[in-house]
């Protein structure tokens, strides 16, 4: 096997790897509002359609990429297909992730009755499936940026949702029991609209920083909850006190 397809495959694991966890966070936040029973179905069926999404894209890459073409120009930036569809997740993860911020702040009731369970669970598999479609775009555009080979490309979108699978229960768990890391979360998900919005304007920015800024904002967090941890058994004492 040619060490050049070696390397474009792990390359692309990897890279499907980051952009799929933005996917698992998503996923996490949306099931994570649905009743405990529900949650496990929620995710399973998100990433379901994730991978199903990305490989019917993948045999349709000349479609795909076609939708690279020039659609029409708005104020001297022609706009395609992608960047409509870019500029519309971006929006709505713009929004959704507004909202969910400011409910979290204003402390909204996050009870579900039985009568919003049903419309609640057809709501989040309808957002799951909106925002699976936006990063499954942007990760086959970003398969055929790197490899034209297509073996190479169905690999590394079956490893990395796999890898999905594998952590999204852990991630959905982590993330919910932990108010900041959730806060965190969110933020990390307004910022990945905002760059969506503005590639889709052909503004481009580096994905590195956005990747380090990221890692480092984790790190803190993880600082921070260890320091919470650690502080928790001396409240205790002082409180029995």
């Amino acid at each position: 096997m040619d060490s050049t397809v070696i390397v474009s495959l792990f390359t692309l694991i990897l890279m499907e790897v980051v952009l799929g966890i933005d996917n698992i966070v998503f996923i996490s936040i949306i099931s994570g509002k649905l009743p405990l029973a529900q949650q496990g179905r929620a995710r399973m069926v998100g990433l379901g359609l994730a991978l199903l999404m990305r490989i019917l894209l993948l045999f349709a890459l000349t479609h795909i990429i076609g939708l690279s073409a020039p659609l029409f120009t708005i104020l001297g930036v022609t706009l395609s297909w992608k960047d409509l569809i870019l500029l519309i997740g971006g929006l709505f993860l713009v929004g959704k992730a507004t909202t969910e911020i400011h409910g979290k702040l204003e402390g909204a009731d996050d009870s579900h009755s039985t009568s919003k369970t049903v419309r609640g669970f057809g709501a989040a598999i309808a957002q799951i499936v909106l925002i699976d479609m936006v990063f499954s775009i942007d990760s086959i555009l970003t398969a055929v940026g790197l490899t034209t080979v297509l073996w190479v490309m169905i690999v590394a979108v079956l490893v990395s949702v796999g890898i999905m699978l594998a952590f999204a229960k852990s991630v959905s768990g982590f993330v919910n029991r932990h108010p900041t890391v959730k806060m965190l979360a969110l933020s990390f998900l307004l910022m990945i609209g905002l760059l969506l919005m503005t590639e889709a304007f052909h503004v481009e920015v580096p994905k590195g920083y956005v990747y380090f800024a990221m890692a480092f904002s984790i790190v803190v967090e993880l600082l921070n909850l260890k320091l919470r941890k650690k502080s928790e058994p001396v409240k205790l004492r002082e409180t029995e006190r």
